[in-house]
């Protein structure tokens, strides 16, 4: 162990931060683009020469079985030079996608806001024609010939050709408008601020014909505030920002009631149907999307979810006259649905298949997590789809034709860590389950179009990621990249441990990994770090390879920093404990009304003494606590729950008493509101408990979690007249994880206290390009 941390040490742990690490892994995900037929598809690669990082762009062609560079490179930034008057590196081009045009002879891309030709024949590059863009805050038709905004609280319809602007609605007020999104979704005054402008809540019927959207009412919701000191014009005096946003146990939640906008007749068919109770988002949010279109665009169904999520509904709706029919109800006397789509895959898993009239539905109702055909007409059960112990995770695709259902899940390989999603097909009568990835892993698959090919990029947390492409029999066409983690590697990334321990009832099995210290000497004991999550409905262990880049939009460290802590001389632990989703429902059920046990916070107890015991050099007597959010209730609750295991915790941004949270987080997984089944679950009962070292964090502008939440553990703490450590910072909403001198604060406070040395003065972690 380090008997000094220096400077060097934090530098070395700057380096393994997230956005410092995107670059350092070429080829870890693969997107295919699909083109043309016969299943062909382009992507971008990753190249490197010398310490820079560029990009190649190729052309798969299953048929033939053949991978090759999509054009010639050289001639084409030749080419775009010549044009533009400006070098450009062949790779280093300035675009990341384009399209074939003039039927595959030439391809079209955008530099900066200008469109360009290249004629693949002759690389001659030639400036198009400039395309009617869209702004931001607007909804365009599927066929390119509408868009719609809100302005005034009203809808507004413009026709792209002309430009002409005609009003959908008239009669939208504040907070009972048409087309936008509730306060509660966690962000309202981070957008306000930063003045990002939304586009409608709409969904465009495949055809462009009809419009779905909803009338919002959220007139009735509690009003909160955020006092912001130092607003970002320090010119001004404090300000106050209001926003609608209901806790648990409130009379009045946002409500939506669905409208159709009939384009040609230029008429608004409204839906026989009651409002919608709304959680975090509209149902007509991508991210957390709950209400779609039928393919032949002449119905829409949706989700109707108790305001308990102990009852849920599917309705089909007929889009021409406005009339509703439940098809099914199902009922449950713990929560439901705790993920009825996967988080940021955007589709639930149910789906309406419009050629025979049927659907698919996901139930746990067996216990476990699976797929069953019913009637599009009566609703009655026609067969189920999957069983057994299988859990499925995501419904992908549905090939009507020849009656496939192609499925991620997860329990059905002997031997293998359960959460590893693999990829499935099976009869829609569920007959010939049959297993596509083959490889021990977790699995990232696009199925082609014409469902006859998949590329398959599949890792694990020791394995670095692999792209396959594969036929929907599962049969193997090629290879197509291996990731390259040299650099990730030469910046002391410590290539994480899976592990599996028993819970705290000595039979269920639990699965996490261990990330050791960066340096390991015999006879030496190492502070344990827990990182957690204390919410029910995700886990907190990645499956997948992880070192920032794995995600789609910015980089984001999915275990919470710990290569950061490893070079600083600790070792890391996640794990998902009962309570958490991904297995059968008992196990998930753990924490049904029970949000005290934070994600299994007993079973993590049980599984630090085990690990202790397996490796030599974790110390059991020198362990340590961390998370946000959800994380930051854990950390909270485990230093007070366990003053014998944790000795130091870090707590950011926590929801520490779910009756001044979002109604629809704590009446989901703890229950109804009632006095009595809350009391358990508020953190600020245990404070008289503390013994360790505690540092609270919120940022005065969190919109997700009050930081009225801190702020009254700070009193209770007080009251308590217990030692405890606490940083305000201005400005900052929910994503105190990615703040630069929160990171800072949190790497001194356990080199303090845990390792008890003094860490450096005042180290300045470089800050990233997103916003605070």
């Amino acid at each position: 162990m380090y008997s000094t941390i220096t400077h060097k040490h934090y530098e070395c742990a700057e380096q393994l931060l997230a956005w410092n690490t995107v670059k350092d892994v070429l080829n870890g995900k693969l997107m295919p683009h699909w083109f043309g037929e016969e299943g062909r598809f382009w992507y971008r690669r990753d190249v490197r020469k010398g310490n820079e990082k560029g990009k190649q762009f190729v052309v798969v062609d299953p048929v033939r079985n053949t991978k090759e560079p999509a054009f010639d490179h050289v001639k084409l930034s030749d080419g775009l030079s010549q044009a533009t008057g400006h070098v450009y590196h062949p790779e280093h081009l300035p675009f990341d996608s384009y399209s074939y045009v003039n039927e595959g002879r030439a391809i079209q891309f955008k530099v900066d806001e200008t469109n360009w030709i290249c004629h693949l024949d002759q690389y001659e590059c030639r400036q198009g024609k400039p395309s009617k863009e869209i702004p931001p805050h607007e909804s365009c038709s599927p066929d390119g010939s509408w868009a719609v905004f809100v302005k005034e609280n009203n809808l507004y319809l413009r026709c792209v050709k002309t430009g002409e602007i005609k009003p959908l609605t008239v009669d939208g007020e504040p907070y009972y408008d048409y087309g936008t999104q509730p306060e509660v979704r966690t962000s309202a005054i981070f957008e306000r601020l930063y003045h990002q402008n939304l586009p409608p809540v709409v969904l465009w019927s495949p055809d462009s014909k009809k419009l779905l959207t909803h009338r919002l009412d959220q007139r009735k919701v509690r009003t909160m505030h955020l006092l912001q000191s130092h607003p970002l014009d320090e010119t001004k005096a404090p300000e106050v920002h209001a926003y609608r946003y209901p806790l648990a146990g409130d009379k009045y939640l946002p409500q939506v009631k669905f409208v159709v906008f009939d384009i040609e007749q230029g008429c608004m068919i409204p839906i026989e149907t009651e409002p919608v109770i709304t959680g975090l988002m509209s149902p007509l949010t991508p991210e957390l999307q709950t209400a779609f279109w039928t393919d032949d665009s002449s119905s829409f169904y949706f989700i109707r979810m108790s305001r308990d999520y102990r009852s849920v509904q599917f309705v089909v709706v007929d889009s021409n006259t406005g009339k509703a029919l439940t098809l099914l109800e199902e009922k449950s006397e713990t929560f439901l649905f705790t993920d009825l789509y996967n988080l940021g895959f955007g589709e639930m898993n149910i789906r309406w298949l419009s050629k025979r009239n049927d659907f698919i539905w996901h139930s746990e109702r067996d216990g476990w997590s699976h797929l069953y055909l019913y009637d599009g007409c009566t609703g009655a059960l026609i067969n189920r789809i999957t069983s057994g112990s299988l859990v499925v995770r995501r419904l992908i695709s549905v090939d009507e034709e020849k009656g496939w259902v192609y499925f991620t899940a997860g329990g059905q390989e002997p031997g293998r860590d359960p959460y590893y999603q693999h990829l499935y097909r099976v009869r829609l009568d569920g007959t010939e389950l049959m297993l596509l990835t083959p490889e021990d892993a977790e699995h990232d698959v696009f199925i082609s179009p014409d469902y006859h090919y998949f590329v398959d990029t599949f890792s694990r947390v020791d394995l670095p990621p692999m792209s396959v492409l594969r036929r929907t029999d599962g049969s193997l066409v090629r290879h197509l990249e291996k990731a390259d983690i040299e650099h990730l590697l030469k910046k002391g990334y410590q290539i994480p441990e899976r592990f599996t321990v028993k819970a705290a009832d000595g039979i269920t099995d639990l699965y996490g990994i261990l990330i050791r210290p960066a340096m390991v000497e015999a006879d030496t004991k190492y502070p344990i770090l827990d990182y957690i999550y204390g919410g029910p409905q995700r886990i907190q262990t990645p499956k997948r390879f992880t070192w920032g880049g794995e995600m789609h939009i910015e980089p984001i460290d999915l275990t919470g920093g710990a290569q950061t802590f490893t070079q600083l001389g600790f070792a890391v632990i996640l794990m998902d404990g009962r309570g958490t989703p991904y297995r059968e429902k008992a196990f998930h059920d753990y924490s049904n009304g029970r949000l005290e046990r934070a994600a299994g916070l007993e079973d993590h107890v049980a599984a630090i003494k085990q690990l202790t015991e397996r490796y030599s050099f974790l110390d059991g007597d020198r362990v340590g606590i961390y998370g946000e959010s959800g994380g930051g209730y854990g950390a909270a609750r485990a230093i007070l729950a366990y003053p014998d295991t944790y000795k130091a915790a870090v707590a950011g941004c926590g929801n520490h008493d779910q009756r001044f949270y979002l109604a629809s987080w704590g009446e989901r997984f703890q229950g109804k509101f009632d006095s009595e089944l809350y009391q358990e679950q508020d953190n600020t009962r245990l404070v008289d408990r503390l013994k360790g070292k505690l540092l609270l964090a919120t940022g005065d502008m969190d919109d997700n979690v009050h930081p009225a939440s801190t702020i009254r553990m700070v009193h209770a703490l007080i009251k308590a007249n217990k030692d405890f450590d606490f940083l305000l910072i201005p400005n900052r909403h929910h994503g105190i994880a990615a703040d630069v001198y929160f990171i800072r604060r949190r790497w001194d406070y356990f080199v303090k206290h845990l390792l008890e040395t003094e860490p450096p003065t005042e180290y300045h972690i470089q800050n990233p390009i997103f916003p605070r």
